[in-house]
């Protein structure tokens, strides 16, 4: 009896061996599942970071161009707004000086009045006014001349051209050559006036 039993225990015991061995071999195949798993994680990870890493250095990139610009944008622009700010102050001031010397030559020129001016002195008077006159055309023509130099902005109205003249008729006489004129014809009239006051207040007292 114990011979015929001693197959069957074999069979049991090989049994147990084959199912010992397909168990270990079930828990290094999930292992292993576990491990290639993990290792798709962590190349998901990498993957991830390396991205992120490119993008980084994509924006670093971009940043460093863009400060390199704008840097050598900026200086520039202000390099061409400086030297701007100086002729635009530049100009202000030629302007300012301008105004104020036309605005005295007008004060002077619309002060001329010949209908006040004494017969005696009619030559002084009228050599006076045609000097202010000169005067006021030579120093527009300087001024003029300092305004264009220094440019003017997109629209501006221009000053006058000092070598245009509407005062000027066909035979080319000036103003100042017209009120020269017509003090000369009216000087008669003005020396018949005087004489016709003084003969009027000589009779008048007596």
């Amino acid at each position: 009896m114990p011979e015929k039993n001693r197959p069957l225990e074999q069979m049991l015991e090989l049994s147990d061996d084959e199912a010992l061995s397909a168990e270990h071999l079930d828990s290094q195949v999930q292992k292993a599942q576990e491990q290639l798993l993990q290792l798709k994680r962590q190349q998901e990870q990498i993957e991830k970071q390396k991205r992120e890493l490119e993008e980084l250095s994509r924006r670093q990139e971009e940043l460093e161009r863009g400060r390199a610009e704008m840097s050598d944008k900026l200086t520039r622009a202000l390099v061409v707004l400086e030297r701007e700010g100086y002729n635009a102050q530049n100009r202000a001031e030629q302007i300012r000086a301008a105004r104020e010397s036309f605005a005295q030559h007008l004060e002077l020129i619309e002060a001329i009045d010949p209908r006040s001016w004494n017969p005696a002195d009619l030559h002084k008077e009228l050599s006076r006014a045609l000097s202010t006159v000169d005067d006021a055309r030579s120093d527009y023509t300087e001024q003029h001349s300092r305004l264009q130099a220094a440019g003017g902005t997109a629209g501006e109205a221009p000053l006058p051209d000092p070598a245009m003249n509407p005062y000027e008729n066909g035979d080319g006489r000036s103003f100042a050559e017209w009120l020269q004129i017509g003090v000369a014809l009216s000087l008669p009239l003005m020396i018949f006036g005087a004489v016709a006051l003084a003969i009027f207040i000589w009779m008048a007292s007596r």
